[in-house]
């Protein structure tokens, strides 16, 4: 008797068990954590690739600034304006709250921002009646419309921090200067005073905390908070050899982000905030707990600035650095720390060149 056999439409497909339904599941997890790394590793390059634009765009800004005025655009400027973008010493203004902004703010024409600078306009400043707000402080305090970051390359886009805060992402140099601050704790006070500490010539001798000085010859670096004149010139190491603004994260550095509400310290525009300035002292990506309580521990407190006013970025292993040249190169957190220090330095009389 011949065997039944059902019509083809009719037969029961057999479907996946649990276990091999459980297995395939497990092989797209793996596949998923395969590839998730490289995903990540190609966005994080893309980011890379975009902030290194975006310094070159800064560089670009303040070249043209030097064609135009002669010198680097002032790290910070307090005090009475001569006319010149410079500044008197403090003994003439009767203090720090006169500020005049940041090398951003005098930037802002060269950002493509030359409206906005009219309305802060920093220059008449020598004549209080003339200038609206009085300071660049009170004019982002008045004026909450000036508070908003003026152009998107002076964002990172690996920096997390909150967009919509009026900060940078980037920060003047410096130099090799240190910044003492209120826990008694610098690990890198040594690097000051090389000699001294028995590290050997390294081209330069002790120079004011901070930068803080008002003749260019006591500034090791770029930038300062006071606005001593910079120029090409005065960059006797080379251009190519001197580090002129590098990659810094708002949340590690206080001065970055201690904004009171009002348009106050640590905006972009300020020139005790954001933009001036970060330290070669301090190595490379050191970051800390930002929920450290204060000097508690000394060396995780952002508050602390011989350890939180350092370069440092979210790209792996290192930091994007603009050079007076106008070139950008990526600076690893291993490089040789005496090397550094040259390179940050613009008139140690040393030969430094990157790894």
């Amino acid at each position: 008797m011949p065997k039944f056999s059902p019509p083809k439409n009719q037969r029961r497909e057999r479907g996946f068990t649990l276990i091999e339904l459980l297995v395939v599941i497990a092989i797209i997890a793996i596949l998923i954590g395969l590839l998730l790394p490289a995903v990540q590793k190609v966005r994080e390059a893309a980011a890379r690739m975009k902030c290194q634009n975006n310094l070159k765009q800064i560089g670009l800004a303040l070249h043209n600034y030097h064609d135009v005025k002669g010198r680097f655009p002032p790290g910070g400027a307090m005090g009475v304006s001569t006319g010149a973008e410079y500044t008197t010493p403090p003994s003439v203004d009767g203090g720090w709250q006169y500020d005049q902004g940041t090398w951003i703010v005098w930037s802002l024409p060269y950002f493509e921002q030359d409206n906005l600078f009219k309305i802060i306009n920093p220059r008449n400043n020598s004549d209080r009646t003339a200038f609206p707000y009085g300071s660049v402080g009170t004019a982002l305090k008045n004026d909450a419309s000036l508070r908003p970051t003026p152009s998107k390359i002076l964002r990172c886009p690996s920096d997390d921090y909150d967009i919509n805060f009026p900060t940078v992402s980037y920060a003047g140099s410096i130099g090799p200067q240190c910044a003492p601050g209120p826990c008694g704790f610098d690990p890198n006070q040594k690097y000051c005073q090389p000699k001294t500490a028995g590290l050997g010539d390294w081209g330069y001798d002790w120079s004011p905390d901070h930068g803080n000085a008002w003749d260019a010859p006591n500034i090791r670096g770029m930038f300062n908070r006071l606005g001593a004149p910079i120029t090409m010139a005065s960059v006797t190491d080379g251009l190519s050899n001197t580090i002129l603004v590098g990659d810094q994260l708002p949340s590690f550095h206080d001065h970055f982000t201690n904004y009171d509400g009002n348009g106050g310290q640590a905006t972009w525009a300020h020139f005790n905030g954001a933009g001036t300035g970060a330290s070669t002292i301090v190595p490379i990506n050191w970051k800390f707990d930002q929920s450290a309580g204060w000097c508690s521990p000394a060396d995780k407190f952002r508050g602390n600035w011989n350890v939180s006013w350092g370069f440092k970025s979210n790209h792996s292993g290192g930091v994007n650095f603009l050079f007076g040249d106008g070139s950008v190169r990526f600076v690893t957190q291993s490089i040789d720390h005496r090397t550094y220090q040259l390179l940050g330095c613009r008139n140690d009389g040393q030969p430094a060149n990157l790894p």
